[in-house]
């Protein structure tokens, strides 16, 4: 076994194999080369597995599970598994610029007192073209509290820092926070990023450092309703925190602003139903053509 490196980087996947390849080579190709990358196959029944061997690169480590596990738990043996004191989890169909680890590690390594960088993200579609550039943080770059961050949040409605791919955090605080939690499947990602700020500062890196995929059959374009609940119980369990000092002005703006969240959503999953269709239908009329010829 290598080293300890300076970060690991970790990819859950079951039944991944469309996108797998591009995400994993969009991690080895990082301009900062101190890290792990740590596959876990979650028992698939596609390609996923071989897709994995066929890379060689000696920082990768492939695990299974002997059968499949739910998301979060899944999610939580990534984790588990990696050995570096910063982390990064990327879905199997998400991507990272080159340079999103070097832009992250720094200030991480530099100032103990942050708990999470993050950084702006595209939203891509099943072809990887972008379909929303420079996604997130608003009101939310430099340096912020929890305080101003739990404000932030509430307010916003919606996820404003962004999926596990456009953020950095700490082992140690991972395990102190409890990690992912079932009962927030759909916002698990939001609702680590709050616990995990009960332990530090936050960083709002102005750079689009990561691309998160909304495809047709993605878990946020199927569970859309669950999503909007969960968001909303968010909301108010950070509104009753002693430690986040959430107004009473913050929650009444957050629960007057979740509908225009949930509508943002709904517009990002139509925007992709859309492309893609037009895609299939493209490649219909390639293939009709084909056969005519």
């Amino acid at each position: 076994m290598l080293p300890q490196p300076s970060v690991s980087v970790c990819i859950p996947v079951y039944n991944g194999e469309r996108f797998l390849a591009e995400t994993i080579r969009s991690v080895l190709d990082q301009t900062y080369r101190d890290f792990e990358l740590v596959l876990l196959e979650n028992a698939s029944t596609d390609a996923s597995f071989d897709i994995m061997r066929s890379f060689s690169d000696p920082r990768i480590r492939i695990e299974r599970n002997p059968s499949t596990l739910s998301q979060p738990d899944n999610w939580n043996r990534a984790v588990e598994l990696c050995r570096a004191p910063l982390i990064k989890l990327v879905c199997a169909d998400d991507l990272l610029h080159p340079r999103c680890l070097e832009f992250q590690v720094g200030p991480m390594e530099a100032d103990p007192g942050l708990a999470v960088v993050a950084a702006r993200r595209h939203m891509i579609d099943e072809q990887s073209r972008v379909i929303v550039p420079r996604r997130g943080l608003a009101g939310l770059l430099g340096v912020r509290t929890s305080v101003e961050v739990a404000r932030r949040v509430v307010r916003n409605g919606a996820n404003p820092i962004g999926e596990p791919g456009n953020v950095l955090f700490r082992r140690e605080h991972f395990f102190a926070a409890g990690g992912w939690r079932e009962d927030r499947r759909f916002i698990m990602d939001l609702d680590l990023w709050m616990r995990l700020l009960q332990y530090g500062e936050f960083l709002g890196l102005p750079e689009t450092l990561a691309a998160f995929r909304i495809g047709r059959g993605s878990v946020s374009a199927e569970n859309e309703q669950e999503i909007y609940d969960e968001q909303r119980l968010l909301i108010e369990e950070l509104g009753e925190s002693a430690h986040f000092q959430v107004r009473g002005l913050d929650l009444q703006v957050g629960r007057l602003l979740a509908p225009a969240g949930r509508a943002r959503r709904q517009a990002l999953f139509a925007i992709s139903k859309l492309s893609a269709r037009r895609d299939d239908r493209k490649q219909s009329e390639s293939m009709a053509a084909g056969a005519s010829d």
